[in-house]
């Protein structure tokens, strides 16, 4: 194995991993940011050896086994970490090595999701709470949370900092809530979930379109917070969306690993058993009762493509008026964009332009890629060529998908090469 193909397979392991060691030794260490750097340090101890070992059968076990001895060596170095330290010296012997792939033995019982619950405490700010988990658990890099944010990354950064001093400063406990105190917590928590699947659906950096593993780990973590709170019909609509989304994961791909949107999709690819699941979730949702929020709105959205044989066939004036709801309950640039889209397939890309070029007068979405990407297939169904490629190499430049880019590049060679 080449140094370079070593690196790239221990980025893979670390993306895997990394929030099941971060949880467990943040279990041990009761602090989250102390977890996060024996983590860290353990990364950089396996891309020094494992170019030369191999990846061992057990990289999240290596990893965490590396991470507590270097905790001890830590007790020698580190006056400032001594005595917390010098606890889990204490305790390392007595302790029996943690199964990272457990199963519930508790009312969560699960050390992913009670890391979730610890970094989205009250002392946080909500987009503090987001965007630490985000880190942590989704092992996502800081320009990337921008980048889902829609916000500076030197912002993300300043938040992820203060957030790890003030849970350690303020002596947060690495613990579950209390049962009465869940509900107070669980929008974070859902907005995290999302997020972390919400980038593993559709990369927004690096070589990859999907990274499956990402959406794997949240809707796992959605179908716990499911089985904890089944009257929460939030929950239910985000694992019914987050199913749904999923199914898809297989057909988002082409025969040579190229991207593939939604209309181009072979629909006989899509997983029927996760349609399923999620239709049963979304079905939970309405018999939980109450209004729908955000997550059951998109969810019901997801439902009216996963219910058509065809894009064709698909209700885009029910999708549209979803949309408009959604817009009311939760307020985005983003929602209005995918309103454009479903007006400009319900009543005519005219429509949808409409509301494009009244988002860009408003602006909020300035150098979001799928901004001119959705203005450009408008204009492409109107005829105006010349301008839809226009907006595809606009896309393309705004990008940092490698795949995402090639997508948007060859929209605009269609383009080009049509009369």
């Amino acid at each position: 194995m080449t140094g370079s193909d070593a690196n790239q397979a221990i980025e893979a392991v670390w993306r895997m991993e990394a929030a099941r060691v971060i949880a467990g030794l943040a279990r041990m260490v009761h602090d989250v940011g102390l977890a996060e750097e024996l983590a860290q340090d353990a990364l950089v101890i396996a891309l020094e050896r494992w170019p030369e070992t191999g990846i061992p059968p057990n990289p999240g076990g290596w990893l965490m086994s590396t991470a507590k001895h270097r905790a001890v060596d830590l007790v020698r170095r580190r006056a400032v970490y001594e005595r917390k330290l010098q606890e889990i010296g204490r305790s390392l012997d007595e302790a029996a090595e943690p199964d990272l792939d457990a199963t519930l033995d508790d009312h969560i019982g699960d050390d992913v999701l009670r890391l979730i619950f610890t970094v989205c405490h009250p002392v946080l700010s909500t987009e503090a709470r987001v965007a630490l988990a985000l880190r942590l658990l989704g092992g996502l890099a800081t320009d990337e949370i921008a980048r889902a944010f829609l916000i500076p990354e030197p912002t993300v950064a300043q938040r992820i900092v203060r957030a790890k001093r003030t849970l350690a400063t303020r002596g947060v406990p690495f613990e579950l809530p209390a049962p009465a105190e869940l509900a107070e917590r669980l929008s974070s928590v859902l907005d995290v979930l999302y997020l972390i699947f919400n980038e593993g659906y559709s990369a927004t950096a690096g070589d990859d379109w999907t990274r499956p593993d990402l959406c794997y780990e949240a809707l796992r973590l959605g179908r716990v917070l499911a089985g904890l709170m089944p009257r929460e019909p939030e929950v239910h609509g985000l694992v019914a969306l987050m199913e749904i989304q999923a199914s898809r994961l297989r057909a988002r791909h082409g025969p040579a690993g190229e991207p593939v949107l939604l209309q181009d999709q072979d629909r006989r690819r899509w997983d029927r058993l996760l349609i399923r699941r999620g239709l049963v979730a979304l079905e939970r949702a309405e018999e939980a009762g109450g209004r729908f929020g955000p997550y059951a709105l998109q969810a019901a959205i997801a439902a009216c493509h996963a219910r058509a044989p065809s894009t064709a066939d698909t209700d885009w004036e029910r999708v549209a008026a979803l949309y408009t709801v959604l817009g009311h309950v939760a307020p985005s640039p983003v929602v209005e964009l995918n309103r454009a889209v479903a007006v400009g397939m319900a009543l005519g890309p005219g429509d949808g332009l409409t509301i494009v070029d009244a988002l860009i007068s408003q602006g909020g979405l300035e150098g979001y890629p799928h901004l001119a990407a959705v203005r450009g297939d408008l204009l492409a169904k109107l005829g105006r060529s010349g301008e839809a490629r226009q907006e595809f190499e606009q896309a393309a430049s705004l990008t940092r998908n490698a795949s995402e880019r090639t997508l948007f590049l060859g929209r605009a060679a269609q383009l080009s090469a049509s009369p």
